[in-house]
């Protein structure tokens, strides 16, 4: 599994986890959509802590600065 995500993308992903955290912990988001937009910060900040996202070959992307 090779790295495909960049730093700006890493950064990017775990500021919406953070966002959607803070929406549902305030109340603001309730539910149903709650569950769901939690289960996409989890996977958000996993691809982020692993660097890699399995969407990304799918669609031809890398992120991630060649050496």
């Amino acid at each position: 599994m090779k790295k495909n995500m960049g730093s700006a993308d890493k950064i990017f992903r775990v500021l919406i986890a953070i966002v959607i955290a803070i929406l549902y912990w305030q109340g603001i988001i309730s539910g149903t959509l709650a569950i769901v937009l939690l289960v996409f910060a989890g996977i958000f900040v996993l691809t982020s802590l692993i660097s890699f996202c399995p969407i990304y070959p799918i669609l031809g992307l890398n992120t991630c600065k060649k050496k």
